[in-house]
């Protein structure tokens, strides 16, 4: 089984990244073959409503964002990773989130049945918002989502900063266990509940 992260932080070897990386090496003591993909230095434009994936499952729009959806039809466990940015999402994730979501909207809704999660890393404020913003895609694309007490989210600024933070690395350890038990799970019981 394959589990997929993505950073959403525009700096390529920040928190996100280490935060995200913990929770798949977590998967991957469950056997998962795990992918960390940055979003930093990629082109993801908003999505422009234009409705031309409706029955293509493919977005007109050329930038980075066919090559990180591919990966994600791959996987069978999705985590996506923030930094809070004045109480939000990063405008990148939010973009990610807005195209697959109206791909999938408009099409074999292919991410329903998956199972996954949001991370997400802030100096203070702005975090359970951010938590709440990023669970309402999961949860709109029929994804199924694990609980982790205290919630997935973490504290960091500067480059690392997130590793001094144990609670939420074992937010995020705890994340990808469970994430790595429902993947397994859902795996197991055939096609069925794809039709619910």
């Amino acid at each position: 089984m394959k589990a997929l992260g993505i950073s959403g932080s525009p700096r390529p070897d920040g928190n996100c990244m280490l935060i995200t990386d913990h929770a798949l090496q977590a998967m991957s003591e469950e056997g998962f073959e795990i992918e960390l993909v940055a979003l930093a230095g990629l082109t993801i434009d908003g999505c422009t409503a234009c409705e031309s994936c409706a029955g293509t499952e493919k977005c007109v729009i050329e930038d980075d964002l066919a090559v990180i959806f591919e990966k994600m039809l791959g996987a069978d466990a999705i985590i996506i990773s923030t930094p809070v940015y004045f109480g939000s999402a990063t405008a990148r994730v939010k973009a990610l989130l807005e195209r697959t979501g109206y791909v999938m909207f408009r099409n074999k809704r292919t991410f329903k049945g998956k199972v996954g999660g949001p991370i997400v890393v802030a100096r203070r404020g702005g975090l359970t918002f951010t938590f709440a913003q990023m669970n309402y895609w999961f949860q709109a694309l029929d994804f199924y989502m694990a609980g982790v007490a205290r919630w997935n989210i973490a504290t960091g600024r500067e480059k690392g900063e997130v590793a001094n933070d144990k609670e939420g690395m074992t937010a995020a350890w705890n994340l990808g266990k469970r994430l790595a038990f429902l993947a397994k799970a859902v795996n197991d019981s055939g096609e069925g509940w794809k039709h619910w």
